[in-house]
Formats: C-alpha cells, structure tokens, sequence
C-alpha cells in the first residue's frame, strides 16, 4: 500500500485528481509518488499531503451517498407488455430524480394473481424482462431490481428477485419462504446471498420474508449495507410491515428499501406504504396506501457504521450460538 492510500485510510481511489503543488499541474493518483519526488522541499510535501488528504476525504464522502427509489406501482394481472411499459415511465421518473438504485414490486411485470397462468408467464432469467431493464439500466446509469416469474427445470416456477445493471443480471434471490397458496404455486428458494455492486452490498429478500428476521441478519453479516424487499404484500397485514420494515433496519443498522405495490388482483387488496427506512429506524421517503408514487431519498452509507457503533448488535451477537444455529 503506498504513501497516498496510507492518507486516504487505505482506501483505494481510482483516478483521483490531484494539484501538483510545485507545478499547479493536474496529475493522476498512479503518478503521486513521481510528483511527491519532485516535490522541491519539505513544505511542498506537506502541502501536497494536505491536499491529497482533503481531496480525497471529500471523494469518500461523495462515493458513500446515493440516491435510491422506491417504485410503488399497481400492476394489471396478466398483462406484462402494459406494466413493463409502465414500469418503464417510473423508472424513468427515478432516474430523473437522480436514483441509482431503482426497486420495483414483487411481479412487478405479470400482477401477483396470475396463478392459473404462472408457467405461462414465466420466463428464464436472462429472457425479456431483465433484457429490458437492462437497457433502461444502461440508459440511466442505474442498477434495477424487483421480482418476476422465473422458469424453472421441468414444470418449476419461481418467484425470484433480481437486481440487473448496465452489464445484466448481477443477483437473484429465488424466495424462500412461501406464504399460503404459494407454496402450491412456486418452487423454495435454497440459497442466500448478497450482491456487491460498486456502490454498496445489497441483499435482496421478497415480502413475506421481511418477517423473518434470520435472513436479514445472515445477509448483513456477509456485508449488506441496504436490504431490498420487493413486495405484493398485503393491505390487512399492513400492521407487520409497518414494524417489521423498521425492525429490519434497526436491528442490522442498515438500509431498507421496502418496495411494495397498491391495488388490487381479484380478492388481493395490497397495503401499499412503500419506504426507504434508515439504520435508526427512520422513515426518510414513504408513499400512502392506494396510490402510485416513486419515493426517492438520499442515503448515506457512512449512517450504518455510525449506528452499528451506537447499537452494537452484531459486535455482541454471540458468534457460537448464531453458527451452530444458522
């Protein structure tokens, strides 16, 4: 590790500019120990020193804020080609909005009720749909996420959540905790990961899994900053995720986007209350109840050292226990 990243507290700063103090010259952080032997004397040193460290201080500070965007939409049952162009405009709307984290709805792109067309409906996980968010990634210079219909081997189907950037598809979470008749409709999930992007360790759960808290807490200790809950979750247990939304947050000092849909698919009414929660528990963005709205706040990812300072949870949590248990 060289004299620049010892300043910058071993943090690693691609492309940082840098002045030259004895030349007033622009130059890369690659070429500092060239331009720090050139230095004419000690007080060039101490001065280039001074403002490399200030420099990069305020890079760090701007790389670790990023605006995110919780898309609650209402979603027509059936009908893919009408919610992914309306899913388009939303994100769209976010991108305009400065968003870099773009969530949308569990099913975002079918309706959550097409159980009697499931299969049909569904497709693998490099097919349309993530084809399509691609590009919208792309165009915005954004990553996107939400949940569809994924086909499986044979007759499976799962409800899977993927997070897709200018590259593709970067994760998938395949839901793992069924609530009621979905266990007729879908395959269980196996497997639980985070996915490191540029910016941040997301971890993605769906719905009803906001309720357990085992995953969120897995996920955090492989590294996630934000968790993200797609969601079709439902009006008349609007009181769990009122709770648990903030719960998840507090309890592993991180980040929630809670993305949830409003309206309704035959005797489905959905709850709505979409929410970017902070590590303290707070609710900086939420939508209502019934209409669509795309909620947006700036986080700051230093937030959830500071808390997990002031909540020592998982310096407490008693590894042993935890590891023969989970």
């Amino acid at each position: 590790m060289g004299a620049a990243e010892k300043i910058l507290g071993g943090k690693k700063i691609i492309r940082l500019r840098i002045i030259d103090m004895t030349r007033c010259k622009k130059i890369s952080l690659k070429k500092f120990s060239e331009v720090y032997s050139a230095a004419k004397n000690f007080l060039a040193r101490k001065l280039l020193f001074k403002r490399l460290k200030a420099k990069g201080e305020e890079i760090l500070k701007v790389a670790s804020k990023i605006i995110v965007a919780s898309v609650q939409m209402d979603c027509a049952p059936y009908e893919k080609e009408k919610n992914l162009a309306h899913a388009e405009e939303l994100i769209a709307e976010a991108a305009a909005r400065g968003a870099k984290l773009i969530v949308l709805p569990e099913l975002f792109s079918t309706g959550y009720r097409v159980e009697l067309k499931d299969r049909e409906l569904s497709e693998e996980l490099t097919g349309a749909t993530t084809t399509r968010l691609q590009v919208l990634a792309k165009k915005f210079d954004a990553y996107i996420a939400g949940a569809i219909l994924e086909r499986g081997a044979g007759d499976m189907v799962f409800d899977t959540a993927i997070i897709v950037g200018a590259q593709g598809l970067l994760g998938i979470h395949r839901k793992m905790h069924l609530w009621g008749d979905e266990v007729k409709r879908f395959q269980k999930g196996a497997a639980l990961d985070v996915i490191k992007l540029p910016s941040a360790t997301v971890g993605l759960l769906i719905c009803y899994e906001i309720g357990f808290p085992e995953l969120s807490r897995i996920q955090v200790r492989k590294g996630a900053d934000i968790l993200i809950y797609p969601s079709a979750f439902g009006k008349a247990r609007y009181y769990a995720w009122e709770i648990a939304s903030k719960s998840r947050a507090l309890e592993n000092g991180a980040f929630v986007v809670a993305c949830n849909r409003c309206g309704q698919d035959s005797d489905s009414v959905f709850g709505g209350l979409s929410r970017i929660v902070a590590p303290d528990a707070t609710i900086l963005a939420g939508a209502g109840v019934e209409e669509e709205r795309v909620v947006c706040a700036e986080i700051d990812l230093d937030a959830t050292k500071k808390m997990r300072r002031t909540l020592p949870y998982l310096r407490d949590l008693n590894q042993k226990l935890f590891n023969q248990n989970f």
